[in-house]
């Protein structure tokens, strides 16, 4: 499954049944939510990494794509445009382009 097929699913899935979906669930408690479960999958696959748990790492990291992908739809921001902006910095130091953005 590519990431575009996931994000597809996640979107069909937005407006389905709340007790039938867990995707539908966790967009139906809102923008917050989201992120919050976005960020215990992101802790999760610290401490796998940290760990040096490849197997656990590889588990955890599936489940940081797909909260990621997740939060997105609870903001409406399409995949295409993340990987637009991807796209727009290739080529570019991590460095200079760190360096250019807005202070504060």
């Amino acid at each position: 499954m590519t990431l575009d097929e996931l994000a597809k699913t996640i979107a069909a899935r937005a407006t389905a049944d709340p007790d039938s979906s867990w995707t539908a669930r966790l967009l139906a408690k809102g923008p917050e939510k989201c992120a919050e479960k976005f960020g215990e999958e992101a802790v999760e696959a610290i401490i796998e990494a940290v760990k040096g748990d490849n197997a656990g790492l590889t588990s955890e990291a599936a489940d940081v794509l797909f909260h990621l992908l997740v939060m997105l739809q609870s903001r409406d921001i399409a995949l295409a445009d993340v990987m637009a902006e991807l796209a727009r910095r290739q080529g570019t130091s991590g460095l200079t382009e760190k360096a250019s953005r807005p202070k504060g």
